[in-house]
């Protein structure tokens, strides 16, 4: 869909042209936002229809002209230069608005559910490590936060709900997504641009919540709601959360996404390694920006069960779900995953840990989309598997420069034989491989790595990162 067509359609939320006495700017754009570098960055809002608008940027002082079409409707799109600021963009429609503190920079989004809102400040009586630190070194006039406020509803939504962009400080980093903050942070210090994230996520959701119909055609087995159909649920009703918190933001110029999502659905595992990829493409294709980055955290290890309707057994067991996520790689291009093998926490479904997530995958970020070289930014991936006799050699990618177990005993292999029992196995390390076996397995078909609901991994790269739970069977 063209972006303008996009942003042109009729939708839930009205601007009456005949009552409106200026020019009214799309919710994302306010003082102290950040514009995307080196890009034809749309601009978009509502005037009465057919009145003229015009906006002038201060980094090169040119004027773009437009007129508000019959819904009032509006968009351009400005001329980006590299990173640079603070400066100014000027509309006028007879009356003038200023926005000021404009930075031009790397713009990402960060999105989710509760693990990516959790704030830096922790959520009550949930605290993440650092945290006092963090937030009290975080002024930095180069990085620049902005959240999407909650919004599930059952009609597309033309403008989210008002907010403002807020200059990283102690008050602004304290309320922001930790993970995404972390992710941010390290950019920033890594690339000496200003950095714009842009917060939008909903705790408990699921990945249907956020996404539309459109995207869902696919999915026959997920009920898309009516106009009129009560929400009984906010975070995980199907295109609500697209409806009121993303459709309204799709097109802002945009460097890529991270992710922190899954735990809302992993109790359809299967389902979710379809339904992930989909979600992924249709965003891609509605922001018109080609296969922006795609980056996101593999959920953590926890005990799932603690959780209402407390199910046990076969496929409730989140090590299937991480495994959906491992499997997406290959079908979702220009992405990457970050392991949290290491943070989970058998109590609570919100690890304390968050600049894990947030610099593995801004290791991610740097290394596959600004080029940084050098350093070994991914975890180790299961690639493959041999068998020779009693003994199964697993590949990893991600492990050019070994394995390590911190010469520990590794406790987490499982292998199975043609009877598809698993049985704990003896695994050891050879170089970027495992060699795996077990005495009760004669003839081997298949591995399993820390499958489990709660583990802590034991295997990482000698670079420090954890490797991936994986499984080599599909039973």
């Amino acid at each position: 869909m063209k972006l303008k067509t996009l942003m042109v359609l009729a939708c839930g939320m009205a601007f009456s042209p005949a009552l409106r006495a200026q020019v009214t700017l799309g919710s994302l754009f306010t003082d102290d936002m950040v514009l995307q570098q080196q890009t034809q960055a749309p601009i978009w809002g509502w005037d009465d229809a057919g009145k003229g608008v015009s906006i002038t940027t201060s980094w090169n002082n040119k004027t773009y002209k437009t007129t508000a079409a019959s819904t009032g409707k509006w968009l351009v799109k400005v001329a980006t230069p590299a990173y640079g600021g603070p400066y100014t963009i000027t509309i006028n429609d007879g009356k003038t608005t200023k926005l000021n503190n404009v930075m031009i920079g790397e713009v990402w989004l960060c999105a989710g559910q509760s693990n990516m809102e959790m704030p830096v400040k922790g959520f009550k009586g949930a605290p993440i490590v650092g945290s006092l630190q963090a937030i009290l070194k975080s002024a930095n006039s180069n990085i620049h936060l902005y959240t999407v406020p909650h919004s599930s509803i059952t009609v597309a939504q033309d403008n989210s709900k008002p907010s403002v962009w807020k200059v990283a400080d102690p008050e602004s980093v304290g309320n922001f997504s930790a993970t995404g903050y972390f992710f941010g942070r390290l950019l920033n210090d890594m690339l000496h641009v200003p950095i714009g994230l842009i917060s939008d996520n909903y705790g408990g959701s699921t990945a249907e919540a956020w996404m539309d119909a459109e995207g869902l055609k696919d999915f026959p087995e997920i009920r898309i709601p009516g106009r009129t159909d009560t929400i009984k649920v906010v975070t995980r009703t199907p295109t609500t959360l697209f409806n009121g918190m993303i459709y309204p933001v799709i097109g802002y110029g945009i460097k890529g996404c991270i992710w922190y999502q899954g735990e809302s659905n992993y109790e359809r595992p299967d389902q979710y390694e379809k339904l992930f990829p989909a979600m992924v493409k249709r965003w891609r294709d509605l922001w018109g920006q080609g296969d922006f980055p795609f980056y996101y955290a593999q959920i953590a290890p926890y005990d799932y069960a603690q959780l209402p309707p407390y199910n046990v057994g076969g496929k409730y067991n989140s090590a299937y779900l991480r495994d959906a996520q491992r499997k997406a790689l290959k079908y979702i291009p220009n992405s990457g995953m970050a392991v949290l093998m290491d943070v989970g926490e058998q109590p609570t479904i919100h690890p304390m840990y968050k600049e894990e997530p947030g610099t593995r995958l801004a290791y991610q970020a740097l290394a596959l989309t600004y080029g940084i070289k050098g350093f070994g930014y991914g975890s180790p991936i299961y690639q493959d598997m041999t068998v020779n006799g009693s003994v199964a050699t697993i590949r990893f990618t991600g492990a050019e420069n070994g394995l390590t177990s911190y010469n520990k005993p590794l406790q987490y292999f499982e292998i199975a034989g043609k009877d598809k029992q698993f049985r704990p196995a003896t695994a050891i390390i050879s170089g970027s491989t495992v060699w795996v076996s077990s005495m009760l397995v004669k003839e081997p078909v298949a591995v399993r790595y820390a499958f489990r609901d709660f583990v802590v991994g034991d295997l990482f790269g000698t670079n420090g990162l954890p490797a991936s739970s994986f499984r080599t069977d599909d039973w």
